[in-house]
Formats: C-alpha cells, sequence, structure tokens
C-alpha cells in the first residue's frame, strides 16, 4: 500500500491501544496554549535504508521553551489561524520547506505538553532532497531519522521523572547520539500504535 493510504487509513482508524495524550485530556484543558507540529515524513536513503523518514530538528539551546530539545517544526497558533497553516508556517520559518512541497495526510491525535501547550500534530510527505535550511535563532541543526527506527516499538522505552513535586512518565527514543523524548517521542508513539493496531 502506498505510504500516503496507509497513514491517512491509520488516522481513520480506531486503535485498539491507548493513545497517549499528556498529563492532561486535551478535551479537559481550555487554558492550555494552541500549537501544532509538522510531521514531515519523506522517501530518501537513510543510513542506506531505502525508505521513508521523519525529519526532526534540535531546537536552539537559548530557546524559552523546549531549549535545545528534539522535536518537529512547530510552534503556537496564531490568531485568525489554523491549525494546519500553523504547522506550514512553523516548518517554513524555522527549516525553509516550502508550503507547496508538502502533501497533506492528515491530524493525528492532540497532546498536550507538561508545559501547558495543546498540541495537533499534522502529517505531511514531503518531496526528496529539498535544500532545507535551520533558522539559527530557533533550530540548531535539522537531521532525518528512518520511519522504521521511529515507528519500532522495541525502540520505545517510558521512564519516570520527579518533576514539580510529583512522578511523571514520559516516553524516550534513542537514535545514533541524539535523545527524543517528551511529547515529540510521545506522538512518535501514538502514530506507531495507529499502524500497527
Amino acid at each position: 500500500m502506498p505510504l500516503y493510504d496507509r497513514l491517512r487509513a491509520a488516522l481513520d482508524r480506531p486503535t485498539g491501544r491507548a493513545l497517549l495524550h499528556g498529563d492532561l485530556d486535551p478535551d479537559e484543558t481550555p487554558d492550555a496554549t494552541p500549537a501544532a507540529v509538522l510531521v514531515p515524513i519523506t522517501y530518501r536513503h537513510v543510513d542506506t535504508v531505502p525508505g521513508p523518514g521523519f525529519i526532526l530538528t534540535k531546537r536552539n539551546a537559548n530557546m524559552r521553551n523546549h531549549a535545545g530539545q528534539v522535536s518537529f517544526p512547530g510552534g503556537r497558533i496564531d490568531s485568525g489561524e489554523t491549525a494546519v497553516e500553523a504547522a506550514l508556517r512553523e516548518a517554513e520559518e524555522e527549516i525553509a520547506l516550502p508550503r507547496d512541497k508538502v502533501k497533506l495526510v492528515g491530524a493525528m491525535d492532540p497532546y498536550v505538553t507538561g508545559t501547558g501547550f495543546h498540541v495537533l500534530p499534522v502529517i505531511g510527505l514531503v518531496e526528496p532532497d529539498l535544500p532545507l535550511v535551520a533558522n539559527e535563532a530557533e533550530v540548531d541543526h535539522w537531521f532525518e531519522v528512518p520511519m522504521g527506527h521511529l515507528l519500532d516499538p522495541k525502540h520505545h522505552r517510558e521512564e519516570e521523572v520527579l518533576y514539580k513535586g510529583r512522578q511523571r512518565r514520559y516516553w524516550r527514543i534513542d537514535y545514533q547520539d541524539y535523545d527524543i523524548w517528551g511529547a515529540t517521542a510521545a506522538m512518535i508513539v501514538n502514530l506507531s500504535r495507529r499502524l500497527n493496531t
């Protein structure tokens, strides 16, 4: 089945496995800041393995929120803007990904971060070999990870940490020297669960 159809079918079907929504229920967090991320997936040879890959960014260490973390391109939804428009705008601002080079697949399951953002991930297929450039004010650099690696449950680890006086559980996925954790890892786990249901 073509990748677009496979992803679209995964988003449409009810999942038999519990999905992750963060510390709070998205339907019960009216004060959370609306945000969106683009989940860019592209076909290319990654580490000599042919197939699709996720484009991720490593955020600038001086950012106010999520400094130095690995994430999908994204940010707050501006007034009058849809989640899709915000995701595409942020990807263009952060890594110079042209909006007309993204084939939208659809929105994933919303996720509420511990820092108070209500995030809607939007999946888009991206043409290979685009001349992407990191916006140094926000992004240290961008990189690509094989889709098969990130979606394989054997690479998903659930961990626990004491944060602001209480125990919190979160997901972590390692790839080479990159530490992918928190909301970004949870969104990947959700997509994996939908695809593997």
